[in-house]
C-alpha cells in the first residue's frame, strides 16, 4: 500500500509538472485566450486551497466551513506586506515570495489560535464554529484600516474622531486594498502547488500523518494507544491554515483591489466542493476538481442567465455519476486488482526469506 501511494503520488507530481509545460508552451504560442490567461493564478489558487482543505476534511476527518477566513487572513496580510516592502525589496518575485512566507505564518497562527478551543468539538459543532470564524474574520477585515508612514505600520478598527492614519493608506475598511502591484504569476501558482503537494504528502506519509488518519478512523481506538489526539489535529489544522494563507496572498495579488467580502461563506462551500467532487483524500482529484469548476463558469458565460444553473446541473451529474454502483464496482475492481499485483511482487521474492522469519521466531 506504501508503493502503491507514492505512486500516486509521483502520477501526481508528473500530472502537474505536464499541466504547467502545457500552458506555458500554449502561451508562447499565443494558444491561450486572454480570459483563461486571466484565470491561471486563480485556478492555482483554489488548486492550492482544494488541497489544503482536503487534508483537514479528507485525511483528518473534520468539517470546516471557514477556510475562507484563512484565505482572507493570508490575502491581507501578504498583500500588506508586499506594498510595505515595495521600496525595500524591488525585485517583484522575492517580493512576492517574501509576501507568501508572511500570509502563510500569519494564516497559521489564526489557525492555531482557532484551533485550541475548536478542535475540543467534533461533527456539526466544528462546522459550525469554523463558519463562524470565517464570518467573525470577515466582520474584522471590513473594519480594518491600516496605513504606513516613516514610523511604520498604523493600524486600527475604526476610522474617526482620534484615529491617526497619515501616511500611505494600505487597508481601507470596506473598500479594501487598493492600487495592488499585480506581482502574481502562473509560474509563481505552479512552485506553490508543488510546495503545497510535497508538504501534504510527507505529512500524510510520515508517523504523525498515520496518527492522524488513525485518529480519523477511530478516536477512541487512537487514544486508547496513547496518540495525543489534540496535537495531531491541530497539526493537520494549522498545516491547512498556513497553506491557504498563502493561497489567499498569491490570489489576492493578482488583483489591483482586493475586499473582505470576496472571502464569504460562498467561497468556503465552493472550496469544498471541489474537495467533495474530487474525492476524500485524493489530492489529484481535487487538483482537477478545482482546475476544472474554475473554468466552468467561465466557459459557461456564452449562456448568460442560465449558465449557473448549467454549472449546478452539471455538478449534479458528476455527483451521479461518480457515485454510481457499477462506476464505483470498477472503480473497486481496479483498485483490488493494483493491489493484488503489488501483493504478488512483493510476495514473489526468495523463498528464504519465509525461512528467515521462521528461524527469527525460533531464536526469539
Amino acid at each position: 500500500m506504501k508503493n502503491r501511494a507514492n505512486r500516486m503520488n509521483y502520477i501526481t507530481y508528473l500530472i502537474v509538472i505536464i499541466a504547467y509545460m502545457i500552458l506555458q508552451a500554449l502561451q508562447a504560442f499565443g494558444m491561450v485566450s486572454a480570459s483563461l490567461r486571466g484565470m491561471l493564478v486563480p485556478i492555482c489558487a483554489y488548486i492550492v486551497m482544494a488541497v489544503s482543505l482536503n487534508l483537514v476534511v479528507g485525511i483528518s476527518g473534520e468539517l470546516s466551513l471557514g477556510h475562507a477566513g484563512f484565505m482572507s487572513v493570508g490575502a491581507f496580510t501578504g498583500t500588506t506586506a508586499a506594498i510595505a516592502l515595495q521600496d525595500l525589496i524591488p525585485i517583484a518575485p522575492v517580493r512576492l515570495a517574501v509576501s507568501l512566507i508572511i500570509a502563510a505564518i500569519f494564516a497559521a497562527f489564526a489557525g492555531f489560535l482557532i484551533g485550541v478551543p475548536v478542535l475540543r468539538l467534533n461533527g456539526d459543532y466544528l462546522a459550525i464554529v469554523t463558519l463562524a470564524f470565517g464570518e467573525i474574520i470577515k466582520a474584522v477585515l471590513n473594519n480594518l484600516y491600516v496605513s504606513v508612514d516613516n514610523r511604520g505600520l498604523r493600524l486600527g478598527l475604526f476610522e474617526g474622531p482620534g484615529a491617526d492614519f497619515t501616511g500611505k493608506r494600505i487597508i481601507q475598511g470596506p473598500m479594501g486594498i487598493g492600487g495592488i502591484q499585480k506581482i502574481s504569476s502562473f509560474t509563481a501558482g505552479f512552485i506553490l502547488i508543488m510546495l503545497t503537494l510535497m508538504i501534504i504528502f510527507h505529512l500524510v506519509n510520515s508517523r504523525a500523518g498515520r496518527a492522524i488518519m488513525a485518529i480519523r478512523d477511530n478516536r477512541v481506538a487512537a487514544e486508547s494507544v496513547g496518540v495525543y489526539v489534540t496535537k495531531y489535529k491541530m497539526m493537520a489544522f494549522v498545516t491547512s491554515a498556513a497553506l491557504a494563507g498563502a493561497a489567499g496572498a498569491l490570489f489576492a495579488m493578482n488583483y489591483s483591489t482586493v475586499v473582505a467580502n470576496k472571502f464569504d461563506f460562498n467561497t468556503s462551500i465552493l472550496v469544498l466542493v471541489f474537495v467533495v467532487l474530487g474525492g476524500l483524500g485524493n489530492m489529484l482529484g481535487s487538483i482537477i476538481a478545482a482546475a476544472a469548476l474554475t473554468i466552468l463558469p467561465e466557459a459557461l458565460r456564452q449562456f448568460a442567465n442560465y449558465r449557473m444553473l448549467v454549472y449546478a446541473v452539471v455538478l449534479i451529474l458528476v455527483m451521479l455519476v461518480t457515485n454510481h454502483p457499477a462506476v464505483k464496482n470498477f472503480s473497486d475492481r481496479f483498485r483490488n486488482a493494483d493491489h493484488n499485483n503489488l501483493n504478488q511482487d512483493e510476495n514473489q521474492p526468495e523463498t528464504g526469506g519465509q525461512n528467515n522469519l521462521t528461524d527469527n521466531a525460533a531464536g526469539v
